[in-house]
């Protein structure tokens, strides 16, 4: 750290859109020094152009190295050079989650080969020397059939003398509009105290009307499907075919699912075959979130990489006929309203927003990270990352809320 700046080191690994480095950026008391990232999609595919979309926002431009296969030496000395640091203070790094996640069949029984960057984590800590460490994840990394990779982790981590807490959360308990379930390590150093979300989040809690697809999203612009705003590049609909658009006209408003096309035989005959399949077999819950529409009053589902299409996931705008936008899936993602996606391909952008830490989660870490530096325990109104959905207000103390409880009763 140089004599001009004393702020506190911030690597990112795995970096990706920034999702994580923004709650540490967006914090006067780090810097994000470096950020590394391979960039790729799936085999066969281009780029997933997400350092030019990180490099906008962050304004570091991330190293191009594929974490698989560059040796931990060769890394450390890239960052030195990119960062101007000898040693990082807080040490981020968000492996691939593709070979854990419970939605794929396969991961119950096979082991990806990706999962094996989780233990790759430990092997750069011991270069870099952090003092804090922070992995993210899905559940079933700690979970998961397949957990042997977190436990690896913590093991070395152990080994080398850092204190390790790991546990599973669910993101709307946090503020987060969105029923976001993730995995979340923290390793301190030697010496520190070890602090985590639920110290942070200790007599306090969210106010329900604060967590809802409406609060997010329901002051931004009406669009028709093949519509763009002009003034927010990132709010723009997507086109769809007549086919899709009236089968989408056709599912009910505010939480409605492709089982109520079966209710007539007029809306039937826009059933997919898949529908079809399902429904004659009884299975009405099988894939219930394909071509649903989000509910009002209700978190949004899970927001996962491939949310470009209605027909991925419960998508659809809960009123509007057509696929939410990467503006609005990125207030339910917890970004800031004024994140810059304009860089990427539309596709790419829904994949930068469902792959991405929420930052409004990712700025909380940085004020445990803070308080476990030496700060004291922060306050909601300093944890509430500007921006976002959430505001000090929605905080409730737990007192207050059995006090006025007890006031009703």
């Amino acid at each position: 750290m140089s004599a001009r700046d004393r702020r506190w080191t911030v690597v990112d690994l795995f970096s990706g859109a920034g999702g994580m480095s923004w709650g540490f950026h967006a914090h006067s008391s780090f810097r994000v020094a470096a950020a590394v990232d391979a960039q790729r999609s799936k085999p066969s595919r281009s780029t997933l152009a997400c350092n030019e979309t990180y490099q906008r926002n962050i304004g570091v431009e991330p190293l191009t190295y594929d974490l698989a296969d560059v040796s931990p030496e060769e890394l450390q000395q890239a960052i030195r050079r990119a960062g101007h640091l000898r040693r990082p203070k807080i040490l981020l790094a968000c492996p691939p989650c593709t070979g854990f996640t419970r939605t794929l069949p396969k991961n119950h029984s096979e082991d990806d080969p990706r999962n094996g960057l989780v233990g790759r984590v430990a092997d750069f800590a011991a270069m870099l020397n952090p003092e804090i460490i922070i992995v993210e994840n899905a559940r079933e990394l700690i979970r998961g059939a397949f957990r042997t990779h977190s436990e690896e982790l913590i093991g070395k981590l152990e080994s080398m003398g850092y204190t390790a807490h790991s546990a599973v959360y669910r993101l709307d308990k946090f503020g987060l509009p969105q029923r976001r379930e993730r995995a979340i390590i923290i390793a301190v150093a030697a010496g520190l105290p070890l602090k985590t979300l639920e110290d942070l989040w200790s007599g306090w809690k969210v106010d329900p009307k604060a967590i809802t697809v409406r609060r997010a999203i329901w002051d931004l612009p009406e669009l028709e499907a093949g519509q763009a705003h002009p003034s927010d590049s990132s709010h723009v609909s997507s086109r769809l075919t007549p086919e899709v658009l009236e089968r989408i006209r056709a599912i009910p408003t505010d939480g409605g699912s492709w089982i109520s096309l079966f209710s007539s035989a007029e809306t039937e005959k826009l059933a997919t075959p898949a529908m079809r399949s399902s429904f004659d077999a009884g299975r009405t819950n099988h894939f219930s979130d394909v071509y649903g529409r989000m509910a009002w009053d209700s978190p949004a589902p899970v927001i996962k990489r491939e949310c470009s299409h209605v027909g991925n996931g419960r998508y659809s705008h809960p009123q509007q006929d057509r696929l939410c936008t990467v503006r609005e899936l990125a207030l339910l993602q917890g970004f800031p309203a004024n994140y810059d996606f304009d860089g990427a391909s539309r596709q790419n952008a829904y994949r930068h927003v469902g792959d991405a830490v929420p930052p409004m989660i990712s700025h909380q870490l940085a004020w445990v990270c803070h308080w476990i530096l030496g700060g004291a325990r922060p306050k909601p109104e300093q944890f509430v990352l500007r921006g976002t959905t959430l505001r000090p207000q929605d905080i409730l103390s737990h007192h207050a809320t059995k006090v006025e409880q007890g006031k009703g009763s």
